[in-house]
């Protein structure tokens, strides 16, 4: 199976918000020059989730992870990307989609963040 992964963020007017969201994305490029990822946003850029997932399954994925860049579980974590999701899943209905927990969620992340602040 060809796995997709959509670093989803918030978004921002300001170009320069966008690059540490595609600093990963490089980086999991880097980790596996075959993976399928690419970033998406909730506002204020593009692509959206609909167009990233699009873009993914034009390249042949057949399922979908998406992964929440968000620290903390707010109204967008909670509400707005699950709706988004299932609207995806409604038009992609033989691509799995899977909602990952938000990346501030992870204890890896709270760890190295940890790590970052007492070094």
């Amino acid at each position: 199976m060809k796995q997709g992964i959509i670093l989803f963020a918030h978004g921002s007017r300001d170009p320069l918000w966008r690059l540490p969201i595609e600093a990963v994305a490089d980086a999991i490029r880097t980790r596996d020059p075959e993976a399928r990822v690419c970033c998406a946003y909730l506002e204020l850029c593009s692509p959206d989730l609909t167009q990233a997932a699009s873009d993914l399954i034009a390249c042949d994925v057949d399922r979908i992870r998406v992964f929440p860049v968000f620290f903390g579980v707010g109204k967008h974590a909670r509400e707005d990307l699950p709706l988004l999701v299932a609207q995806l899943r409604a038009q992609h209905p033989g691509v799995p989609v899977e909602l990952m927990p938000t990346a501030g969620e992870h204890p890896l992340l709270m760890a190295l963040m940890a790590d970052i602040a007492l070094s």
